[in-house]
């Protein structure tokens, strides 16, 4: 046990030092994860033996059900709504005609049996949202004619339609008894299941939020990480497609009104970022770069007709007659990336028994880092050179973790007994200069704050304002009191305060105005000001004394 956790430990140090050290070459970091899986691997350095396929495949699906339960999560459908039928086209059809070209060269090129060759293709079919993120995020790309967010959607939403292929490949090569119309059957069954299980399972966890009101963080990303495991799990028992389940209560729930999400997108983001730097090393260690040389030429083949004729003839059929511009057909032609689910499809098709005449796992392994290599390295200027740049646009803005930052500060006032402003409109009102009353909140209730909103006793007033700088510049600065600090115990008044002020005193969940006769106990949060020197001297001793 204690070298599974040591191993551990050093494969996550180790893929954060590569990343750093070599992701300034411009090498995309998911390449780099897998050469350090590589290293690890049979044939590297270590020679970690890994040869387990099912083991591999099981923890290949638990990653990519996290990482499309977050890219539902964060994709910004009201960003992707002007694209969100080209996106759904390109998902669907275009993603099974990608299959057929792949599959027909293979069979007519390569020379394999019908249903291998057809396998291939559907394996590769899918784009991969992963390493299209990577790439978009990374580079800040903003593109016109909203091809981020169609990317972003297709890429999210065509790996069920990649695996719903297999799936039916895998039946047909083991002899199951599949007419057209038992096909049609299970492929409906899938899609109708899995949408209905994704729908299903957004619903109930927002009713659930709504009614539990969690105030912990983490308990809310608890809920929400159970809500898509078990999705996947229910939809698969189910006879559905439990990808596409989680995708769907992914987007659904991210965007949805649900307390606490802008937090648990950013939890998830860490997390699929975790599983992504895991999963590709995982995917190397798997590997037998041995094995590379005699796959290269079939796989360099498969993988050229793949970017360059077997997707853009797809984008091309699917996006020409939406009549899309030219120069947006060709970039979503060519950024089209392949990554870990093209693999995990590949290990699904060897650990359920599937007879084959050529490796396809390291068939598609190559296809794979030639995908991220050429493609990911050339993707940005090739948007420069179709012209796809536009600055006016924002690729953050399709995701739903990401929130512009405004120069505004809110302000929070509650009207005690004999305040000045009870029982006066908010036009005799003298605001703080440059601000403004953004809401007035009653008995928990919120009243929309006009001119002659009449304000009274324990009304809680939100005030809007811009910014005026720096509170650190101003010396502000903030403090917690131990039961050894020295003014534990005092009050206010009998403290020596020469250059310092406390604003207000944070107690448990309280927040109190102080006043001289304030004691100050341990576990006190003072907010404090302080002018004429260093504030970092007075906050080290007040730490210090602590």
């Amino acid at each position: 046990m204690e070298h599974l956790i040591l191993l551990t430990g050093i494969v996550l140090i180790s893929c954060a030092l590569f990343d750093k050290i070599f992701g300034r070459t411009g090498v995309p970091g998911l390449f780099l994860f897998i050469l350090l899986g590589m290293l690890f691997g049979s044939d590297g350095l270590l020679k970690i033996p890994f040869d387990n396929y099912v083991h591999a495949g099981n923890l290949c699906s638990a990653a990519l059900v996290l990482i499309m339960f977050y890219g539902g999560l964060g994709t910004n459908l009201k960003a992707a709504r002007p694209v969100l039928k080209e996106s759904l086209f390109l998902s669907c059809a275009g993603t099974l005609m990608t299959a057929a070209l792949v599959g027909l060269f293979g069979v007519k090129i390569l020379g394999l049996p019908l249903l291998e060759g057809m396998l291939l293709g559907s394996v590769i079919c899918s784009t991969d949202a992963a390493s299209v993120f990577s790439i978009l995020r990374s580079q800040k790309m903003n593109l016109k004619y909203g091809t981020a967010s169609l990317l972003e959607l297709e890429s999210g939403s065509n790996d069920p339609f990649s695996y719903m292929a297999t799936v039916v490949v895998l039946a047909l090569m083991q002899g199951a008894d599949l007419g057209p119309w038992a096909m049609v059957r299970m492929l409906a069954l899938q899609v109708l299941i899995g949408l209905a299980m994704g729908v299903g399972a957004a619903w109930a966890v927002k009713k659930l939020l709504l009614r539990l009101h969690l105030e912990e963080e983490t308990l809310t990303d608890a809920l929400l990480l159970g809500t898509g495991l078990l999705t996947y799990a229910l939809s698969n028992g189910l006879a559905g497609n439990g990808y596409l389940s989680v995708y769907m209560a992914g987007i659904l729930i991210g965007n949805s009104r649900i307390p606490g999400k802008g937090a648990c997108i950013r939890f998830f983001d860490n997390l699929t970022g975790l599983m992504q730097m895991l999963l590709f090393f995982l995917l190397g260690l798997l590997a037998f770069p041995s094995r590379l040389p005699a796959v290269a030429l079939p796989a360099l083949g498969t993988a050229l007709f793949l970017t360059f004729v077997a997707r853009p003839a797809a984008v091309a059929l699917v996006l020409g007659p939406l009549r899309c511009p030219l120069n947006q057909i060709g970039f979503v032609s060519f950024a089209g990336m392949r990554g870990a689910a093209s693999i995990a499809f590949a290990i699904l098709a060897i650990s359920g028994g599937a007879q084959l005449s050529y490796d396809l796992y390291h068939m598609v392994f190559f296809i794979v880092l030639f995908s991220i290599l050429v493609q990911g390295t050339l993707i940005p200027p090739a948007a420069r050179k179709l012209d796809m740049i536009d600055d006016t646009e924002d690729v953050m803005a399709t995701f739903n973790d990401y929130t512009r930052e405004m120069p505004v500060q809110f302000v929070r006032c509650i009207l005690r007994e004999d305040h000045p402003w009870e029982g006066k409109s908010l036009a005799a009102i003298t605001m703080p200069p440059g601000s403004l009353a953004a809401a007035v909140i009653r008995q928990g209730q919120e009243i929309l704050p006009k001119g002659d909103t009449v304000l009274q006793e324990g009304d809680e007033i939100i005030l809007c304002g811009l910014e005026g700088g720096s509170a650190e510049s101003s010396g502000f600065y903030q403090v917690r009191l131990s039961p050894r600090d020295e003014w534990t115990g005092q009050k206010l008044a009998d403290l020596s305060l020469h250059d310092e002020l406390i604003l207000l005193i944070r107690r448990g969940e309280k927040i109190l105005i102080p006043s001289g006769d304030t004691v100050l106990r341990a576990g006190d949060e003072l907010v404090a000001a302080q002018k004429g020197h260093d504030r970092r001297d007075s906050l080290a001793k007040r730490e210090g004394a602590g």
